[in-house]
Order: structure tokens, then C-alpha cells, then sequence
């Protein structure tokens, strides 16, 4: 039984779970819960539990008697033991309403073929629940689910090296994180480090911040299946608001690689870190702030950005221009549609890399359109690594983007814009295209009405789109679990 096919097994267990009225996001989390206990048991890492609370313990007990020790059992894993421990349960509360329920779902849990698991890796099954759980509209966890490929596209460009802090502000479930960590891996073989290299690479390396607490469970029990130090108070994935005095506490970082949530701060207030030069309301611009300020000099980051950062007035464009001043903006890419379920939202990859003093650090900027005539991707036709090919190559093997490209021309989907023509032509408006999108010109062939009605429907679907992110917003200021 490979991963997949575990992971389907898995995720049809929420059905059981449909009668006592368990969301899918409910069920996730609840599964978490049991999957930690099972997954400490074939790990031989149940050291780490009270001996009265562990999986034997549990399974062994009758429906009724389960039942009970199990609601007691989060209660106690939530306030004693090692730290980690305690953050997976902190203030956990089960979901399940009947014996019998919790009975079925230990015992499918108990059938799973755990040796394959563990063969293909803890880490990639944990994954691909949380991926299917985004997967499914009704979870919600979709919204601003960062797609694998593009992850996984991102840190191949940023190329993170040993002995470097890499951070994500806005951490989700730690998918950049461990994203960062397998290209490690991969280029270096962490047991020959000296020492003080290995100390440092397992516990100074890997930093990130998630306000919503369900959450932030979800990404320490990730983290801690790929094998990823994190204590969530010092290291790791702590659990605040990296857009509050939290956020200054973050180390500075080599390195940042992130997507923010989408929205406002409920209520349209002014979000309360002190120390922005530009105080506003809007996340992701906050979020900017906070990125280019966390750089160290030479630091680099990539980030997800939605449409409106990159030409917002006012506000928007005073953090434009502190960007450009403070970082070399280097890149951007303009990611296709339907990459999101929020379908009106579009997005862009902002590259850039912290200047060695706060002013005149952008010269040019490059722009690749991966938006114009592609696809509208989906469950139908999917986002795949193919679909980043051209543009890493164009983009080239430098992680600051110094390799040399080369002007594909009016027509080419990369192209270059000197730092004068942004400020003269576009007033640092960063909203840049050119191509001749064939998909909008078939529009023009349509009757008037019919136009219009298209025009309409495109801008309310925009509108929804942006609603629902602002309705799906969690926390205590509503903000959106970003689910990396």
C-alpha cells in the first residue's frame, strides 16, 4: 500500500464522522490526535507519553472506557510532558459526539499498513492528508492553500544553504519550512557536519509564526514528522501574530519564503506592529513590511502576493517604493488563475534581496507572465512543475538573481523594466503586462450586452472571491490561517 493509497483510506474515515456533524476541518484535527499516538508507537518514540497515555492504552480499552479516557487523555497531553507534545494538544477538544465513533476510527487506523508508511515516510502521509483536506471545497482549507509545485518552485530558485536562518512569518502548516528542509537534505548530507555546524543547522535554521491555534497543531505535528526541531516558543513554528509585537521577535533571516493570508484586519483598523514605517490595514502589505524588514543585508525572500500590493495607491504605493529603495526587487512572476479556489484572486511571486543600504537598490525589474494565455488550472487540469520550467530557466541559477537573461522580446513573457520607466510611466505601479490575452479577446467578438454581462460577472466573482477570504478568517482579529 503506497502513500496515496493510505491517504485516501485515511481522508474516507471523515465520512464516519459525518453523522455527529464533524467539518473537514474538524476532522483533521481530530485525526491529528489519534495519528500522533499511533505514529509515537511505530516510531518508537512513545518516550515521549505518559505510559497511561499511549495508542496500546487506548485500543485496548472498551467502547465506553475509550470513550472517556480519550477526552481525559487531550486534557492531560495539552498540560503535561515535553513541550512539543503540549503544543499538538494544546487546549485540544474532541469533536466526537458517540463511543462507537471513536471506536471505528481506531480500529481503521490500527488496519493501516504502517510498515509501508513508514517506508515511504510519516512526513509525505501526514502531507497528503493535509493537502486533501485542502483539496475539498467544503473545508475551506483551500482558499489560500499554497500549491505543492509552487512551493517546491520557489525554494529551487532561493537554493537555502546550510547555516542559514530561514523563516516564514506566516507559517500555515509548515509547508515552505519543510520544503526548505528536503532541499537541504538533498544537497548535503547533514551527518557529516561538524558539530556546532549540526547544533546550529538542527535548532537555529527553521523559524515561522501562525496565529490560528487549530492550525498551528496541524504544523508542529508536520514539522515534527520531517524530523524538524521546533519547541514552538523558540524554535520552530511559534504560535502569535508575526503582524503584533510577535513579529519583532523573529530572528532576522537569510532568508524568507512565505504566502500571507489575504484581507484586512477585522474592523478596518490599523494592524499593531509599532515599528512599521507605514501603518495600514491591509495584510498583505503589512506583511511586505515585515518580510523586507526581517532580511538581514543581502538576505533574500520570496513571497506570494495577490494583484492589488502590486498597484494599491497611497499607502500601497509609499511600501512600493520603501521596497524598491531598501531591496533589489529583481523578479516578478505572474502567476495563472485558478491556482486558488478563491477564483477572482490573482497572484504574483515577488523576488527580491535586502540592499546594503535603504535606497536606490532596484535598478531594473524583470517580469515573467505566466498568466496570459494559460489555462484556468484546477482539479480538472492541474498545476504541475512543467508549467515553471521555462521561467526557472529564464530566471536562471542565481538565487539573486544576477544570472544573465536574455529580452525574448514585445511578444516574450519575460521582460525587463528600468527602475525610471516604473517611476515615470507607471507612477511605481507594479501591475505590469503586455502580452495580448487571447482568452479576453474572444470577449470582443461578443455581442454588447453580452460583453458587459461577462465584464459584470468577472468583477463579482472578484468581489466573492475576496468576501469569502474576508468571512473565512480565523483568530482573534479574523485573520486566515494561510495553510502552507
Amino acid at each position: 500500500m503506497n502513500t496515496r493509497e493510505i491517504v485516501d483510506k485515511l481522508w474516507n474515515l471523515c465520512n464516519v464522522l459525518r453523522d455527529d456533524g464533524v467539518t473537514y476541518q474538524q476532522y483533521v484535527t481530530e485525526l491529528t490526535y489519534l495519528l500522533f499516538l499511533k505514529m509515537m508507537k511505530e516510531t518508537g518514540q512513545e518516550d515521549k507519553l505518559p505510559k497511561a497515555y499511549r495508542w496500546d492504552v487506548l485500543e485496548g480499552k472498551t467502547d465506553t472506557e475509550r470513550f472517556e479516557h480519550y477526552r481525559i487523555m487531550l486534557v492531560e497531553l495539552g498540560t503535561r510532558g515535553k513541550r512539543q507534545v503540549r503544543e499538538i494538544f494544546a487546549n485540544a477538544t474532541s469533536f466526537i459526539r458517540k463511543p462507537s465513533t471513536l471506536t471505528t476510527l481506531v480500529r481503521a487506523i490500527d488496519e493501516v499498513d504502517w510498515y509501508s508508511a513508514k517506508e515511504e515516510g510519516m512526513g509525505d502521509l501526514y502531507e497528503g492528508l493535509l493537502e486533501k483536506n485542502a483539496g475539498e471545497k467544503k473545508s475551506g482549507a483551500g482558499q489560500y492553500f499554497t500549491p505543492r509545485v509552487l512551493i517546491d518552485s520557489m525554494v529551487r530558485l532561493m537554493k537555502p544553504q546550510l547555516g542559514e536562518v530561514i523563516q516564514d512569518p506566516a507559517a500555515g502548516t509548515g509547508g515552505f519550512l519543510i520544503a526548505a528542509k528536503h532541499w537541504l537534505k538533498a544537497e548535503h548530507d547533514d551527518f557529516d557536519l561538524p558539530e556546532a555546524d549540526y547544533n546550529r543547522y538542527r535548532n537555529s535554521t527553521f523559524y515561522g509564526m501562525e496565529l490560528v491555534q487549530d492550525t498551528h497543531r496541524l504544523a508542529m505535528m508536520n514539522l515534527m514528522l520531517h524530523d524538524i526541531e521546533s519547541d514552538g516558543e523558540t524554535t520552530g513554528i511559534r504560535l502569535g501574530d508575526s503582524l503584533s509585537s510577535a513579529g519583532q521577535d523573529l530572528p532576522p533571516a537569510d532568508l524568507i519564503l512565505t504566502n500571507p493570508p489575504f484581507g484586512t484586519k477585522k474592523g478596518g483598523g490599523l494592524l499593531s506592529r509599532d515599528d512599521f514605517t507605514y501603518p495600514t490595514s491591509n495584510k498583505q502589505l503589512a506583511f511586505l513590511q515585515h518580510i523586507y524588514r526581517g532580511l538581514k543585508p543581502g538576505g533574500r525572500a520570496a513571497v506570494v502576493l495577490p494583484d492589488n500590493v502590486l498597484f494599491e495607491s497611497n499607502t500601497g504605493a509609499e511600501i512600493r517604493r520603501d521596497l524598491m529603495n531598501k531591496c533589489e526587487l529583481h523578479t516578478i512572476l505572474r502567476l495563472p488563475t485558478g491556482i486558488f479556489y478563491a477564483q477572482g484572486v490573482k497572484t504574483n511571486v515577488l523576488f527580491f534581496t535586502r540592499g546594503k543600504r535603504d535606497s536606490g537598490s532596484t535598478k531594473e525589474v524583470w517580469v515573467y507572465d505566466l498568466r496570459a494565455n494559460m489555462p484556468s488550472f484546477g482539479k480538472t487540469t492541474p498545476l504541475k512543475a512543467e508549467h515553471f520550467a521555462d521561467f526557472e530557466k529564464a530566471f536562471g541559477k542565481d538565487p539573486y538573481g544576477k544570472s544573465k537573461r536574455t529580452d525574448q522580446g514585445e511578444e516574450g513573457r519575460f521582460r525587463r523594466f528600468s527602475r525610471e520607466w516604473i517611476r515615470e510611466k507607471k507612477q511605481d505601479s507594479l501591475d505590469i503586462a503586455w502580452l495580448r490575452d487571447e482568452s479576453l479577446e474572444d470577449a470582443d467578438s461578443l455581442p454588447e450586452p453580452a460583453v458587459l454581462a461577462r465584464s459584470a460577472l468577472l468583477e463579482l466573482e472578484g468581489a466573492m472571491a475576496e468576501l469569502k477570504g474576508i468571512l473565512a478568517e480565523l483568530g482573534e482579529d479574523g485573520d486566515e490561517a494561510e495553510l502552507a
